[in-house]
């Protein structure tokens, strides 16, 4: 007997676990994610612009060449020497800020910088730098100069920024090192679904807006590809994941009607700052407000996909630990899970977009104006519409997904059991045959052994 079960008792839980989803309902979740699959494609090769359009260069912010350039000294001299010298400003009313600051009898900084790239590679030219300036520089630092053709041969570089690609390399590496240690082949998987992620933005979504696209219909296109990309190649190819697609882009068209009707009713513009000017200036085409609403959908897209993965996976842990459950015990439990994803999240979601706009706020903080006033002007309103669209819809991704991974795995595990009752009756697993040869197994283990005892005792006797 000692001999026997063992075998047996591995034998009955060696067997792989069941399918998670049958034949049937992977052919239903296909016929529904084939055709939406479809329509992206077909939506990116209409769409496809062939690379951002050609505009005559403003000279004006980003829109400027720029070159690589490295600094070779730094003298200090006298700022009236050198023309930069500031006047004292007359003292501000009682109770404000002083507006500026003096620099006779300081010292300014002549630095002296030499062009490392372009058609002017080696040529050097200088620039001074007040005291009360907010950016100083050191002998051999890397700097980004813009370059002005038009401009007089002594005036055209000027510095526009620092060059900072090394320590944002460094961060990069850093990031994925992290993920690729933590997640393993999903981190890898992730790190390549970010890459073609940021390839459809900037291959896709932007260039087709700028060919004057409407910015809805790219934003939903692009954002369904990546949609697609990101969760398949994270996920894998299940029809657990493609319940998480489902909610996604159910979640995603609930907040495209939202923002679409909130910011045709408040009279948002979308032209609140110099950048979205600028840009409007280069291509008159682009339909800014169609743009801010495909910002809030792309913006709204990433938490999305973590709301809809965790809630779809919660289910079908849920039904795994309780193969008895239905679908109405699935989802409150689920649920329970959800409404403390919902809090988390949401809180998530507005603090990320303070933190984008705090100096907006410290701004209005500061203003003589009500907060009511505050509140609904177009440049704080534009934020609170993006906010509060984002939010509903992750609020509403909760539920929605809950309940069609409920209702899916549910449907689906009952008509598994139902189609397998008949051949694995008992809990392990094992076929009637099975349990009728382990059954005749034991008799014969105990007929022995009942023998070898009555010829022990005979010779006993």
């Amino acid at each position: 007997m000692s001999s026997q079960e063992p075998h047996t008792h591995s034998h009955a839980h060696g067997h792989a676990p069941a399918a998670p989803v049958s034949r049937h309902l992977r052919k239903v979740i296909a016929a529904v994610l084939i055709p939406f699959a479809a329509a992206v494609v077909v939506g990116l090769a209409v769409l496809w612009p062939g690379g951002a359009p050609s505009h005559k260069p403003s000279g004006v912010g980003f829109d400027q060449p720029t070159e690589q350039a490295t600094v070779l000294k730094v003298d200090k001299v006298n700022c009236a020497d050198v023309h930069a010298e500031q006047q004292p400003q007359p003292t501000p009313p009682s109770g404000q800020p002083p507006s500026g600051g003096s620099t006779t009898g300081k010292d300014c900084e002549q630095v002296t910088i030499k062009v490392t790239t372009g058609e002017n590679a080696g040529r050097t030219f200088q620039t001074v730098v007040t005291p009360d300036a907010s950016r100083h520089y050191t002998t051999g630092q890397d700097v980004v100069v813009a370059y002005s053709p038009k401009a007089p041969k002594d005036l055209q570089y000027s510095v526009s920024d620092v060059d900072r690609s090394f320590p944002m390399w460094v961060l990069a590496a850093i990031f994925a090192f992290a993920v690729v240690v933590v997640g393993r082949l999903r981190g890898v998987l992730a790190l390549v679904a970010l890459l073609a992620s940021f390839g459809v933005l900037t291959l896709f979504i932007l260039p087709a807006i700028l060919q004057g696209s409407n910015p809805l219909v790219v934003a939903v296109v692009g954002g369904s590809a990546i949609m697609l990309i990101a969760l398949y190649m994270c996920h894998g190819l299940t029809a657990r994941t493609s319940v998480a697609v489902l909610g996604t882009l159910a979640s995603l068209l609930l907040i495209g009607l939202l923002g679409s009707v909130f910011i045709g009713w408040a009279l948002l513009t979308g032209n609140t700052d110099d950048t979205t000017g600028l840009v409007h200036g280069l291509y008159p085409d682009i339909e800014i407000r169609g743009l801010l609403l495909a910002g809030i959908i792309i913006g709204s897209l990433g938490v999305l996909d973590d709301v809809t993965v965790t809630q779809t996976a919660a289910v079908w842990e849920l039904k795994e630990a309780n193969p008895s459950a239905g679908w109405r015990t699935l989802y409150s439990a689920a649920m329970r899970i959800g409404r403390d994803h919902i809090a988390s999240v949401v809180n998530t979601l507005v603090l990320a977009y303070a933190g984008a706009a705090l100096p907006l706020f410290l701004l209005f903080s500061i203003a003589q104006s009500d907060v009511g006033t505050v509140a609904t002007s177009e440049v704080v309103a534009e934020e609170i519409v993006r906010t509060l669209v984002g939010s509903i819809g992750l609020v509403a991704s909760v539920p929605l997904t809950t309940l069609l991974a409920a209702m899916v795995v549910s449907a689906d595990r009952k008509g598994q059991r139902a189609a397998t009752h008949g051949a694995e009756p008992d809990s392990g697993g094992s076929a009637p045959g099975a349990a009728d040869d382990f059954g005749a197994q034991r008799s014969a283990a105990r007929g022995r052994s009942g023998r070898r005892g009555s010829r022990g005792k005979r010779r006993k006797q």
